[in-house]
């Protein structure tokens, strides 16, 4: 049970820490923020060596390492976003009473930027490690990547917990792009979608005759798929599921609050966003 233990201990607790670095970072001083993006640049492109590094080693360090690579070229990637490095053509809030496919327009161009980022650095990476013996740098990007964009869509149509804290208050304004529902019609095909995922790299992990690299590189799969899914579950389950991150999470005076609208239900207002 070793062989399992360990890779899912690992990749939990680097979701959980890495999620509570960068909002911790993100809550420092904007004064901060050149030193912050400049330390997260070194990290990314050690994630960069270290992905290139493991695409060679068929090992289970080299899974291991693959993996953390992956985490660390994605966290460069949100800390260019949240510090507002990297958004999109559009700055301001949604225009009120705008209908799904003008707010779907509007939301894309807020953070438009940011999408062909994302974009780029998954292709950098599965460029990097998908010829070599132990691919699992490439796949943790790709799944990162694919996870990142079915919460995007899920927070636009609505759910429940829409996580407003971690915004910070240069990104405010996005916000009013998100609805408060208990269901959209996209999220069960996510939550299937995530569940399916996970038992296919578990029962590949646990299949007879799975050397121990491989043993590790599905586990450390398996274990983020599930996490990609119990974060969605999160979504729709009135729990407060920032309460996992509440000692990083610094006091966030500018979180909008709900308003009315009468195509989604319930809205961030935008009348609310900024203030602090």
């Amino acid at each position: 049970m070793v062989e399992f233990g360990v890779p899912v201990l690992a990749a939990t607790f680097l979701w959980w820490f890495s999620t509570g670095v960068i909002a911790w970072l993100d809550g420092l001083s904007p004064r901060r923020a050149p030193v912050t993006f400049a330390g997260a640049s070194v990290l990314g492109l050690a994630g960069l060596a270290g992905a290139a590094w493991s695409a060679g080693q068929a090992t289970v360090t080299g899974s291991f390492v693959g993996f953390a690579s992956a985490l660390l070229v994605w966290g460069w990637n949100e800390m260019a976003f949240l510090l507002g490095y990297v958004t999109g053509p559009r700055r301001g809030p949604a225009t009120p009473g705008a209908v799904r496919g003008q707010r779907f327009r509007e939301a894309f161009a807020a953070i438009l930027w940011h999408e062909l980022l994302s974009l780029a650095v998954t292709v950098a990476v599965v460029l990097l490690a998908a010829g070599g013996e132990n691919p699992v740098a490439a796949w943790t990007i790709a799944l990162l990547f694919v996870m990142r964009i079915s919460a995007k869509l899920n927070v636009f149509l609505g759910v429940r917990n829409l996580n407003e804290e971690f915004l910070p208050p240069k990104l405010a304004h996005l916000a009013t792009y998100f609805r408060r529902r208990a269901m959209n019609a996209l999220f069960p095909a996510s939550a299937l979608a995530g569940a399916a995922t996970t038992v296919l790299l578990a029962v590949a992990a646990g299949a007879p005759g799975t050397g121990p690299a491989e043993v590790a590189a599905l586990s450390l799969l398996a274990t983020l798929a599930a996490l990609g899914f119990l974060e969605h579950a999160l979504m729709v389950l009135p729990l407060p599921s920032a309460a996992l991150w509440s000692w990083y999470l610094r006091p966030r005076a500018h979180v909008a609050q709900l308003a009315p609208d009468p195509e989604a239900g319930t809205a961030l207002a935008p009348s609310t966003i900024g203030r602090r």
